[in-house]
């Protein structure tokens, strides 16, 4: 990476924060979930380390089921003993610490929770659902990426999930970039109707 596109990300990553920051600020609700849409839509418009293809960024929209109150749990990290997970030169290795286990839509699901061995590392939470592949990329989304910023913070000890902020991961927009897609302990049964497209 040249120094001119080190200095781009670090603003894309502090832009990502001030985001994540705001909607925190928010609160729960579809104001802070049609702020977070705003601005992630402009990023990928408008910025140079967007993961949208150049030539697609004109006019681009940020494609996303409409919002959905009963998309948001609190959940309670349990820990494992941790289990690694290698990367490769392109795509760093995580490490599996722990479980996420929360109730949505009445039912009760499970999430593995990982930690980011490479660049800053940072907690990690993907996932793939029935949706994958049919209605949203088929490598699954992100909930959870504490190393770019995307944080919705805790309610006390548990760590909230709103599957309404759930995006799809650079590579999806374009096979330029090489991503961490969601392992075997991050596939929930459920249709998961939030979040980008």
């Amino acid at each position: 990476m040249d120094a001119p596109a080190a200095v781009q990300l670090a603003e894309w990553r502090r832009t990502v924060n001030e985001l994540y920051a705001e909607v925190r600020a928010l609160g729960p609700g579809e104001p802070a979930w049609l702020r977070w849409r705003a601005g992630k839509e402009r990023l990928y418009r408008d910025h140079p380390q967007s993961p949208v293809a150049a030539d697609r960024r004109a006019g681009y929209r940020f494609d996303c089921f409409a919002y959905d109150a009963s998309m948001r749990a609190l959940a309670e990290l349990a820990p494992i003993s941790p289990r690694h997970l290698d990367g490769d030169d392109e795509v760093p290795g995580m490490t599996h610490i722990g479980t996420l286990r929360f109730s949505l839509n009445d039912a009760e699901h499970e999430l593995g929770a990982y930690w980011l061995d490479g660049y800053a590392g940072g907690l990690f939470v993907p996932f793939a659902d029935t949706t994958s592949g049919a209605e949203t990329y088929g490598g699954g989304r992100y909930a959870l990426d504490t190393a770019k910023g995307a944080d919705l913070g805790t309610d006390g000890d548990r760590i909230v999930l709103d599957f309404n902020f759930a995006y799809a991961p650079s590579c999806a927009h374009d096979p330029r970039w090489r991503c961490p897609l969601a392992p075997g302990t991050s596939r929930l049964a459920a249709t998961i109707r939030a979040g980008e497209r």
